[in-house]
C-alpha cells in the first residue's frame, strides 16, 4: 500500500517578535487581559520586506533540508494560505521559483486556519494516485496585513509565520505515513469569521472580522468530532494517540477539546503562547517545534487538527 510519509519539517517566523506589553502601547489592552482569555504572550509580525512567499520559502528550505533532499526532487507544491502575495498567480509558484525548481505542479488552497489540513489531504491523494513522488506542503500567512488594529478583540489574537512538511510516497512496511484524513465545511457560518473585502465584492483586501464566542463554541464541538472521525477511519481510539498537534487559536479551545476527548493535557502540543494564531501556518509550526524538541518520535501516532473561517475543519492521523 502506498502511503505519504512525512520525511521532513520546517518553519519560519518574522524577526519582529511582539509581546503583549508591546501591543498594549498601541492598543487598549493588557498582558493580563490577553493571557487570561487566550494564553497568548507573543506573536511575530512581518516586516516591510517580508511576505507570505518569503516566509513560505524559508520554511520550505528547512523542510527539504530536514528530509535530506534537494529542491529539484520536489515535484508537487501545495501551499495553504488566506493571505497570498497577490490575487494571482498562486503564491506556491513564487515559492517554486525561489527554490529554483524549473517545473513542478504548484498551487494554493484556501481554507483559512484549516488550510494546512486541506493541503495535506490534497497532496496525500495525489501521491497515493501515483502521479507524484514527493510533495512540499506549506502553511504560510501574514495575517497582520488584514487585521484591524483598532479592534482589540481580534488584533491581539493573530501573528505571521510559515511551516512546511515534505511528504514522500512509499510502501513503508512499518505502517508509517498518513493513516486517515477527514475534512468538513459549512458555509452557513460565514458571518462568524470572515474578511470584509475581496476582488469581486469591494475591490479591496478588507479586514478580519470575528464573533469570538460563537467561533469558540463551534470549534470545541467540531474539533472533538472530527478527531474522533479520523481516528475511527484509522481504526484507532484516543487511547492510541501519542500527540495531538492542534490549530493554535486559543489555549482555552485546546484545553476544552482535550477534555472532550478525555486526552491528557500533556499530550497536546501547545505553541499559541509564543506564536499566537498564525492561521494555516499554526499546525505545521507547532509540528516542527515538537519534532525538533524530540517529543514526537518515530512510530508515534500523531493527530493534526484545525478549524477556521468558512467554517472549515479537519483532522489527519499520522503514524510518524
Amino acid at each position: 500500500m502506498i502511503r505519504a510519509v512525512v520525511t521532513g519539517t520546517g518553519s519560519a517566523l518574522p524577526a519582529n517578535r511582539v509581546s503583549n506589553a508591546d501591543l498594549a502601547e498601541r492598543v487598549d489592552t493588557s498582558d493580563e487581559w490577553i493571557v487570561e482569555r487566550t494564553g497568548i504572550r507573543f506573536r511575530h509580525i512581518a516586516g516591510e520586506h517580508e511576505t507570505t512567499s518569503t516566509l513560505a520559502t524559508d520554511a520550505a528550505r528547512a523542510a527539504i533540508a530536514a528530509a535530506g533532499l534537494e529542491p529539484a526532487q520536489i515535484d508537487l507544491i501545495v501551499l495553504a494560505t488566506a493571505t497570498p502575495d497577490q490575487t494571482f498567480p498562486a503564491t506556491a509558484t513564487k515559492v517554486q521559483a525561489a527554490l529554483g525548481i524549473d517545473d513542478c505542479v504548484a498551487f494554493d488552497v484556501a481554507a483559512v486556519c484549516s488550510g494546512f489540513l486541506y493541503a495535506v489531504q490534497v497532496a496525500d491523494s495525489m501521491l497515493r494516485a501515483g502521479v507524484h513522488r514527493r510533495a512540499l506542503v506549506i502553511g504560510a500567512e501574514t495575517f497582520s496585513r488584514i487585521l484591524d488594529w483598532e479592534d482589540r478583540t481580534t488584533c491581539v489574537l493573530f501573528g505571521d509565520g510559515a511551516g512546511a512538511i515534505v511528504l514522500e510516497a512509499t510502501e513503508a512496511a512499518d505502517g508509517r505515513g498518513i493513516l486517515s484524513t477527514r475534512l468538513h465545511a459549512d458555509g452557513r457560518h460565514n458571518q462568524l469569521l470572515y474578511v470584509d473585502g475581496g476582488p469581486s465584492t469591494t475591490g479591496t483586501v478588507g479586514k478580519l472580522r470575528m464573533k469570538g464566542k460563537e467561533v469558540f463554541r463551534h470549534a470545541v464541538v467540531n474539533l472533538a468530532a472530527v478527531m474522533g472521525e479520523s481516528l475511527d477511519l484509522a481504526g484507532l481510539t484516543p487511547a492510541d494517540v501519542d500527540w495531538v498537534v492542534p490549530h493554535q487559536a486559543n489555549a482555552r479551545i485546546l484545553d476544552a477539546t482535550a477534555r472532550k476527548l478525555n486526552l491528557a493535557p500533556e499530550k497536546v502540543v501547545v505553541t499559541v503562547d509564543r506564536h499566537a494564531n498564525t492561521s494555516a501556518a499554526s499546525v505545521p509550526l507547532a509540528l516542527d517545534v515538537a519534532v525538533k524538541d524530540g517529543r514526537i518520535q518515530r512510530g508515534d501516532i500523531v493527530v493534526l487538527e484545525a478549524m477556521g473561517g468558512g467554517f472549515t475543519w479537519g483532522a489527519a492521523v499520522v503514524r510518524w
